[in-house]
């Protein structure tokens, strides 16, 4: 005996969804990045725009409804203000001694976790550790070791017959101060980060590189180096940005806006906050807050242009 299912002989119960259906197919998209959209607009654009329009304007924090037309009066004021270029020079040489010894410190320390070793998941859950540190409490604590009188750096630097340096007063002491503070939050972040681009790198070219005779090092510089170098121009361009906007640590180093005695650690954001809440310019804050956004969107240009250049090889093809 042969069993055949039973065949349908009436129409299609749905012929094609209903118009309700398909508006909604149409319209979820949207519906589930609303809320995003949403926010960002609110605590993203909206103050942007703002702040692009508070700019324009003479505007004192004591009396906020005020508003006297300026133009780019702001912007020309910060062009002739010397603790301005002051800031943005203090902002580029503490970006620069602070993400420099960053990368290359993490790059090293990845190179080791990425090893087999015995409690490889202890040590890359410890590198990490700094980087959830308050900000606070991290710098209040590398404050006390940079003291001049009793702080352990100059102890341990009277112990090698070094003379006790002013880590607060003097300039380039200072500058390295704060930029130790940096490192030693975000060198373990960014080892994580290269970390996982070297996982991502195929087995294979290790492999044909150690078959060729090449050494670890070889290996590294022609293997490792050309595989990581998307990862790398990332952790250059948000260390850049995180210089640019640095303002916690040189805040609570001394606990002035000022940045030291002569200014020699102010950075752009303090010295956008010592406008702003110092001096209750809130125009000329708002002028600064752009100068930055305006940086920030150079470093991003400049970081679409080495990752589009093609190698020579690539050129020639």
């Amino acid at each position: 005996m042969t069993l055949t299912a039973p065949t349908t002989t009436g129409p299609r119960a749905v012929s094609r969804p209903p118009a309700l259906r398909r508006a909604w197919r149409t319209a979820s998209p949207y519906a589930y990045l609303a809320p995003f959209f949403t926010l960002f607009a609110a605590f993203g654009l909206f103050p942007l725009l703002y702040t692009a329009f508070v700019s324009l304007y003479r505007v004192e924090l004591q009396t906020p409804g005020e508003m006297e037309w300026r133009g780019l009066g702001n912007y020309t004021a910060l062009l002739g203000d010397a603790y301005f270029w002051t800031a943005l020079r203090n902002t580029f040489t503490i970006g620069v001694l602070s993400t420099v010894p960053q990368l290359v410190m993490a790059l090293g320390l990845a190179h080791l976790l990425n090893y087999r070793l015995r409690g490889r998941t202890f040590f890359r859950t410890a590198v990490l550790l700094p980087y959830a540190t308050s900000v606070a409490a991290a710098t209040l604590v590398f404050a006390q070791l940079f003291g001049r009188d009793f702080g352990l750096v100059n102890y341990a630097l009277g112990l090698a017959g070094v003379d006790p340096v002013d880590w607060q007063t003097g300039t380039v002491a200072s500058q390295v101060a704060v930029s130790t503070i940096v490192i030693w939050r975000w060198t373990g972040y960014n080892a994580l980060i290269y970390l996982a681009g070297m996982q991502s790198i195929p087995r294979e070219l290790y492999e044909a590189a150690e078959m060729d005779g090449a050494s670890r090092w070889r290996q590294f510089v022609h293997v490792t180096l050309p595989g990581l170098r998307p990862t790398i121009v990332f952790t250059v361009v948000v260390s850049t940005i995180g210089a640019t906007q640095l303002f916690g640590e040189p805040l609570l180093f001394e606990g002035s806006v000022s940045g030291g005695i002569s200014h020699q650690y102010q950075t752009l954001g303090l010295y956008l906050y010592e406008q702003g809440w110092g001096f209750f310019h809130l125009g000329r804050a708002a002028a600064i807050a752009w100068v930055m956004f305006l940086l920030i969107l150079l470093v991003v240009g400049v970081n679409a242009l080495v990752v589009r250049r093609r190698s020579p090889k690539e050129a020639g093809r």
